[in-house]
């Protein structure tokens, strides 16, 4: 079982400045992460290449915008870059990678993805949206609420952005959105002024081992906020709220967010309609403002109250300005996103994947579904997730009128014993049906929904290309 440290990378270690790069070549650059951190990079006049596994959608997109992508890891694909070549790498990528071991073997520069991001960000004011639960949302909703404001920020998050069409891009503004992902530790590396954490929950114990180890580097992370800086705190969580606490007793600027009675931001009075919701927002006390958003779930409401937290008391946005600009967010992709409608059942596709994430998206669906039932496909994600979160997600997942479950999605991780989608099932109080492959699920979910269902594919992994073939089959 790991402790919560990242023996490949330093993330002490001081980086390059960014003008100082001729070149950067990145490993799996087909990536939506490493795709985003490629781009922001040769926009700012690095040289970039890379190579990946597979032709796709997003090579043929980089290559198109001037980004040169080998197919296939070959050494020899690192031996015509030159010396003080960086080269960018993820977690997912293991050193028995063949260009990785020439990289290292030539001395050059080894960099996680987070440290590539890390270097376009520095100089820039900073906003980093980090947490269990939501921060792809977040990061999203801030990103768009200071394009509303006519801030114009770069950003670098872990979905397309509704109305943007991208998840990362440079912008002629002084801030600089990112999503900071926790699940390797890597989140320290970017030193923002602003910081909000949605939550801090048991998760990615393949990585930490212990809920000691998982807080301890949420302390490391709050501790990297510029000391005249901002960290905002979920009041509501208990994890995020105990991390203010704590941060406040270092002598750090917190600001809370939350329904709580003591959130320096709170909503109340919150109401559902339809695809969209609304609350009243009162800020420290003053006027209470109504803060309106064109995407579902109160959990939204949550996520955006984190972000007019930050723009208030972070960037000085007036409050009526800060809420107005809320408006504006659409949603990201994977996020509740409608993929369409065929025999009158509409089709969701969702990325939820841990048992917070799966509980909040099937209240959420128990909402829009209207007269008809909902029906959510779920497909696991990782075996140690699986095996810690079995007992939530099937408690999520008996909020559901039909639940179906697929097997579970290992990516990085090998199977372990006696861990599979079963100990979810047999821990859900209603009964579910499993099944064992994409065309097994495709034939059941068909010949289950009908009209005025709403059903919702559910998952990290590849469920997602569920949606287009069930949409399909039911137009037939």
């Amino acid at each position: 079982m790991s402790n919560g440290v990242n023996e490949r990378f330093d993330f002490s270690a001081a980086l390059p400045r960014v003008e100082d790069l001729t070149r950067a070549h990145f490993i799996a650059i087909g990536g939506s992460g490493m795709s985003g951190i490629a781009r922001l990079m040769r926009a700012r006049g690095v040289e970039v290449s890379g190579s990946d596994n597979a032709e796709s959608a997003a090579v043929d997109k980089l290559r198109s915008e001037g980004i040169a992508v080998t197919i296939g890891n070959r050494a020899e694909n690192i031996d015509p870059l030159p010396d003080g070549t960086v080269v960018v790498v993820s977690s997912a990528i293991t050193e028995d990678n063949p260009e990785l071991i020439e990289a290292r073997r030539r001395g050059l520069n080894v960099l996680h993805r987070a440290q590539g991001l890390a270097i376009v960000l520095a100089g820039r004011a900073g906003l980093a949206v980090a947490g269990a639960n939501g921060k792809t949302t977040t990061s999203g909703m801030a990103t768009t609420a200071l394009r509303a404001l006519g801030r114009d920020p770069s950003f670098a998050t872990g979905a397309e952005i509704a109305g943007i069409g991208a998840n990362s891009g440079v912008g002629t503004g002084a801030e600089f959105v990112v999503e900071a992902d926790e699940s390797d530790g890597s989140f320290v590396v970017y030193h923002p002024k602003i910081a909000i954490v949605t939550s801090v929950k048991d998760d990615h114990f393949d990585f930490y081992g212990t809920t000691d180890n998982l807080v301890a580097a949420y302390r490391r992370f709050a501790l990297t906020v510029a000391a005249d800086g901002l960290l905002v705190c979920c009041a509501d969580d208990p994890g995020s709220a105990d991390l203010g606490r704590w941060a406040a007793e270092q002598g750090r600027r917190v600001v809370t967010y939350g329904t709580s009675p003591e959130a320096d931001v709170r909503f109340e009075r919150p109401v559902e309609d339809g695809w969209s919701v609304r609350a009243d927002l009162r800020i420290s006390g003053g006027e209470v403002l109504n803060l309106q958003l064109n995407v579902p779930g109160f959990h939204n409401l949550e996520n955006a109250s984190g972000v007019v937290a930050a723009l208030v008391f972070g960037l000085e946005v007036a409050p009526s300005d800060a809420v107005a600009a809320m408006a504006s967010f659409r949603g990201t992709s994977r996020r509740v996103e409608l993929k369409g409608e065929a025999g009158g059942v509409r089709v969701v596709d969702d990325y939820s994947h841990n048992q917070g994430k799966l509980a909040a998206l099937v209240r959420t669906g128990r909402q829009l579904r209207g007269s008809g039932r909902l029906v959510v496909v779920f497909q696991p994600h990782l075996y140690s997730r699986t095996r810690d979160q079995a007992i939530g997600m099937a408690e999520a997942l008996d909020g559901a009128d039909v639940a179906v479950l697929m097997d579970v999605y290992g990516a990085r991780e090998q199977p372990m014993d006696g861990v599979s989608s079963d100990l979810i099932a047999q821990a859900m109080r209603r009964p579910c049906t499993r099944t064992h492959s994409a065309q097994e699920t495709v034939d059941l979910v068909v010949a289950t929904v009908r009209p005025g269902d709403l059903l919702i594919t559910v998952g990290a992994g590849d469920v997602t290309k569920l949606a287009p073939r069930i949409l399909e089959r039911l137009q037939g």
